[in-house]
């Protein structure tokens, strides 16, 4: 019979990888959850991206197009812009995008760039408009929503993954917000 010293020993053994292994589930499982951005993330970076819009605009285009940027660029999230005239993408996070109109775009069937550029134009300064449209996530139908207002002559935006869904006909659903958050003025 072994003495309780070697029993112990014996334990911690078997104990430390698997507790090791658990750990590592646990981290994936929670890494997995936290690749998408939230709602309020999504808010919480357009009304960062107003606030740096009205106060250095030519600035604030820069740091939205840096994907380094990790104020306007997390994991999923990211803004974007176009100029309302004339719909060309004036900030994103590919530099390739940079003037392209964004009322070229589409998803399948669905216009969505026209949809988005639609949506701004309609929408007063400083109100936020939503849009959902469908979106793969992780290779499988999801559905996004796009938050959307106008600043001067930018139209913005930033979206996130509002949940899966089993169908990937797109969505034409667009909706008016109130204002932005205080202290985004």
């Amino acid at each position: 019979m072994p003495s309780p010293s070697r029993e112990n020993a014996m334990r911690i053994t078997l104990f430390v990888p698997v507790f090791a292994t658990l750990s590592l589930i646990s981290t994936a499982n929670l890494a997995s959850a936290e690749q998408f951005g939230t709602a309020d993330e999504a808010r919480a970076m357009l009304d960062r991206a107003v606030t740096a819009l009205k106060s250095d605009e030519a600035a604030a285009l820069r740091a939205f197009s840096d994907p380094n940027n990790k104020q306007f660029h997390d994991r999923d999230l990211y803004v974007s812009c176009f100029d309302t005239s004339n719909g060309r993408f004036t900030a994103f996070p590919g530099a390739g995008m940079i003037g392209i109109d964004v009322r070229t775009f589409k998803l399948g069937d669905d216009p969505i760039g026209q949809r988005a550029f639609d949506a701004i134009r309609g929408t007063q300064e400083g109100a936020v408009a939503t849009m959902d449209y469908n979106f793969p996530k992780s290779g499988k139908p999801a559905l996004k929503q796009s938050l959307e207002t106008r600043i001067g002559n930018q139209g913005c935006g930033v979206a996130y993954y509002k949940e899966s869904v089993e169908d990937s006909s797109p969505t034409g659903s667009i909706s008016k917000t109130k204002g932005l958050a205080k202290g985004s003025k």
